[in-house]
């Protein structure tokens, strides 16, 4: 999953009311998933009968299935400096294992490639009276001079965002150490710049890792990086310490593919699409983020088979630099002609679906949680309502919404007003003791400890989520191959 919090633009909002628990009480449109006509829409849920596919299918795609591609993704991490970063020669070799798996398969299998600029971080060190605290580098900002710059710790009583919060003088050739929230990362460097600081150090309000970006490198003033809660708790009584601030970075330009996978049978004009983005960041091989949902997707794929009996077509993409934007699930609906548009049924999105210390959350289709960006396009009501059907109904498994807020692949699809939706199980956030009641783990924990760090290992997943997701991703992409009735009203006869 890419990193919009970290790589955000500052703004937290205020901890989200409980959201609203989806049960057993079924939206009529997702028994058309299940049954693939309408006839089963009035029926009581006991007599909803499922699909010949969906039943095969389910039965077919197994933990052990997934948990196979999951191991050979840890292994090409392990050859490969631990990492399957876009640009990298561990996601050259992930491309090559999931298109070659596909290809024996008799899929049609493609790998369009796009390029775009990468940031590198060469040095990102920060001092503060001796002590060495873990920085990272903040997206545009400034490269220090080698060695850095130096200056006392000046720490900020408010929260960075009004002159106001820096008394005289009191940051004029000082690092500025301020707490995330209440504005951009962006106007907080620019007003530490206004104040005289050489430098400015964001630290996070939450805990779990951070990073973040200024957004555009034409309003970057000075270097500026992200430290973490703990790191920025232990620096507030260091105020006027001696501190160095070494951040350098240079940007490449790098080719990378995505992988598009097809079926020879169904029909081209009403296509059901499923996608996973297949890179880790750099700092790890990135098994749960996003090697599960790449995993699950994959052996969905393979136990469907190239020549399945459906009446829609299915096409499967593994998406590559998501970490670093969402590129290519971009570059590739940009790329879209609008008739080809038109011809997407809908788009499923799974992305970290084995979190250790698991949610269950389905994307708020209908925004019936009233949080945040609001809901999908048309359609994207019956999808929800489709995997939180399979979840609490087959699974016993209660499942929550989770705000269309742009953090994964989904985002280019429902900005082309294509129908979406997905799964998800948690990256940085937390677990509330309500949660983990409901669904088991540790209250206080965030959903996966190490979300973007080195730690997302083959050891870092969640058999039994990884099992009940991969069952319902089956479900669902078996269901709209054979009817897209309930998203897009066209029916199979």
């Amino acid at each position: 999953m890419r990193r919009l919090l970290p790589r955000g633009t500052g703004l937290r909002r205020a901890p989200d009311p409980p959201r609203r628990v989806r049960t057993a009480a079924l939206l009529a449109s997702a028994a058309l998933v299940l049954t693939g006509t309408g006839a089963a829409a009035d029926a009581a849920p006991a007599e909803r009968t499922p699909s010949p596919l969906a039943t095969r299918l389910t039965g077919e795609v197994s933990a052990d299935g997934v948990l196979r591609h999951l191991r050979a993704l840890q292994d090409i991490a392990d050859a490969h400096r631990g990492t399957r970063a876009a640009g990298t020669p561990g996601f050259d070799a992930s491309v090559d294992y999931v298109a070659g798996a596909l290809r024996r398969a008799g899929f049609q299998v493609t790998t369009p490639q796009f390029a775009y600029r990468a940031e590198v971080v060469d040095v990102a060190k920060l001092a503060v009276g001796g002590r060495q605290v873990t920085v990272d580098p903040m997206e545009f900002a400034p490269s220090t001079p080698p060695g850095g710059v130096t200056g006392p710790l000046a720490v900020v009583p408010g929260d960075g965002c009004a002159a106001a919060d820096y008394g005289a003088g009191a940051a004029r050739g000082a690092v500025a150490l301020i707490r995330r929230g209440n504005c951009t990362f962006t106007q907080k460097q620019q007003v530490a710049a206004d104040a005289g600081a050489i430098a400015a150090v964001i630290a996070n309000n939450a805990p779990g890792p951070f990073g973040g970006t200024l957004g555009d490198p034409a309003a970057a003033r000075i270097p500026t990086g992200a430290i973490g809660k703990a790191d920025g708790d232990a620096l507030l009584g260091s105020g006027g310490a001696l501190t160095t601030v070494d951040m350098r970075v240079h940007y490449e330009d790098r080719v990378v593919h995505n992988v598009i996978a097809q079926t020879r049978s169904g029909r081209t004009d009403n296509v059901v699409m499923a996608g996973a983005h297949l890179d880790s960041v750099e700092e790890g091989p990135g098994i749960n983020d996003n090697g599960s949902g790449t995993a699950a997707l994959l052996e969905t794929a393979l136990r469907l088979g190239a020549w399945p009996d459906v009446h829609n077509a299915v096409r499967f993409a593994w998406w590559g630099a998501e970490e670093a934007g969402l590129l290519g699930s971009k570059a590739y609906v940009a790329a879209l002609a609008p008739q080809q548009r038109k011809d997407l049924a809908l788009y499923l999105n799974f992305d970290m679906v084995a979190s250790p210390n698991a949610a269950y959350f389905a994307y708020d289709g209908d925004d019936s949680d009233h949080d945040g960006a609001g809901p999908g396009p048309a359609g994207s009501a019956a999808i929800e309502q489709a995997f939180v059907d399979y979840l609490s109904r087959r699974r016993h498994v209660p499942v929550e919404g989770t705000d269309f807020d742009g953090r994964s692949d989904y985002g280019p699809f429902i900005e082309a007003g294509i129908p979406s939706g997905g799964l998800f199980t948690g990256a940085e956030d937390i677990k509330t003791p309500a949660q983990a009641a409901e669904w088991g783990g540790k209250a206080g924990v965030a959903y996966d400890p190490c979300y973007h760090q080195a730690c997302d290992t083959i050891r870092n997943i969640d058999r039994t989520a990884l099992d009940r997701n991969s069952d319902a991703i089956a479900w669902v992409v078996a269901g709209y191959a054979t009817s897209t009735e309930a998203v897009n009203g066209v029916r199979t006869d």
